[in-house]
């Protein structure tokens, strides 16, 4: 059996695509496995590490504010085409699988083109165009939210939530010892900032405002993941040579710092929110404005609607963000309530719903 995965382009679409690559494994590990990304992207690290081939394709995402740059995506995208086709006529894959980013739009279109069974991931609660447009094409269309058939024709949708990484759904790691591991004191409160793998421009400048606040309170400690993007910028900030702030490019270590933290702040990407659901901890919400179709509040507001999450708008970190925090370390009932609510949205099983999604469509097709 063959099986592409494709997608990419951000930790929140190649972490879930590995972990439906690892569900299928699990299942059949005869299944040969081959991954399609964009070039320069995080999947061509992330993939081979996770022990799996990935070729890339020369595409990148559609800017709508910045039309100028689009110049080369004719180009670009009739080069992807191109060689995707050539990558699915040589790989020869029983199924093609389409996680979103910049990648599944032309593989999947090519895959659809040739009858090959296919089935797309939509990790966010209002989808993306490229899965909107591929919609009437693919096969089966898994979702995390309800009530998608605003976007996907409903004979199509399979409820599945999504993948979550294996170490963040174990996460058996004592408090104790992620204190020891990041350095920090087990009793006094801890903050997680995490803005993703490249970082958030607005999170790190909140930090870099704020050092009073931080210097005057060294009884809160804050881990603060600023991003590949922006280390060099922050590495010798005031805020970061605090002896209660903890600065890193990336945490290698989730599971450890979910583990230990009291209060997370985080952008509202799809995976990011999926990991906070099975962690179960208060979270302070700071959808990114920079993303298509503004999909991270949607995404936010269908866990602040459940009373499951606070939501602060970007353009109030500034002045919102740690007020909003100090209330919620000192308000403990706020915080069981906020963490036993995000607890109770959490989907557990989501990439070995969807690997077996994927092995249907084997059958059907085999039939």
């Amino acid at each position: 059996m063959k099986i592409i995965i494709s997608g990419g382009g951000s930790g929140g679409h190649i972490f879930p695509a590995i972990s439906i690559a690892n569900a299928l494994k699990q299942i059949d590990n005869n299944i040969d496995i081959f991954f399609i990304g964009a070039q320069g992207k995080i999947e061509m690290e992330k993939v081979p590490k996770a022990g799996y081939t990935i070729e890339g394709l020369w595409i990148s995402g559609f800017h709508r504010k910045r039309m100028w740059r689009n110049i080369l995506f004719p180009v670009k995208l009739l080069s992807s085409l191109w060689k995707a086709n050539r990558l699915i006529k040589s790989f020869k894959p029983d199924v093609v699988v389409g996680v979103g980013g910049f990648a599944s739009g032309p593989t999947l279109r090519v895959a659809s083109a040739k009858g090959i069974p296919t089935l797309i991931q939509e990790q966010n609660s209002y989808a993306g165009i490229t899965n909107r447009l591929l919609a009437k094409k693919v096969n089966c269309i898994c979702v995390a939210y309800p009530d998608m058939e605003s976007a996907f024709p409903a004979e199509k949708i399979v409820f599945t939530g999504n993948p979550v990484r294996a170490s963040i759904l174990k996460l058996d790691a004592s408090k104790e010892e992620a204190c020891k591991y990041f350095g920090f004191d087990i009793n006094k409160p801890i903050l997680l900032m995490i803005g993703g793998s490249l970082g958030a421009w607005s999170f790190n400048k909140a930090m870099a405002k704020n050092t009073d606040f931080f210097k005057a309170r060294p009884d809160i400690q804050i881990l603060w993941q600023c991003g590949s993007l922006y280390e060099n910028d922050y590495k010798n900030s005031a805020t970061a040579q605090l002896p209660n702030v903890r600065m890193s490019a990336f945490i290698d270590r989730m599971d450890l710092a979910y583990s230990m933290c009291d209060v997370i702040i985080a952008r509202a990407g799809a995976g990011t929110i999926s990991e906070l659901m099975v962690v179960g901890k208060p979270v302070v919400l700071v959808p990114s404005p920079n993303v298509a179709e503004d999909h991270q509040t949607y995404n936010a507001k269908a866990l602040v609607d459940k009373g499951a999450a606070l939501l602060i708008p970007d353009n109030t970190i500034n002045e919102a963000l740690l007020p909003s925090v100090e209330q919620l370390l000192n308000d403990s009932d706020k915080r069981k309530d906020l963490a036993t609510k995000i607890k109770s949205l959490a989907i557990t099983d989501a990439a070995n719903k969807i690997a077996q999604e994927v092995l249907q469509l084997v059958s059907k097709k085999l039939t």
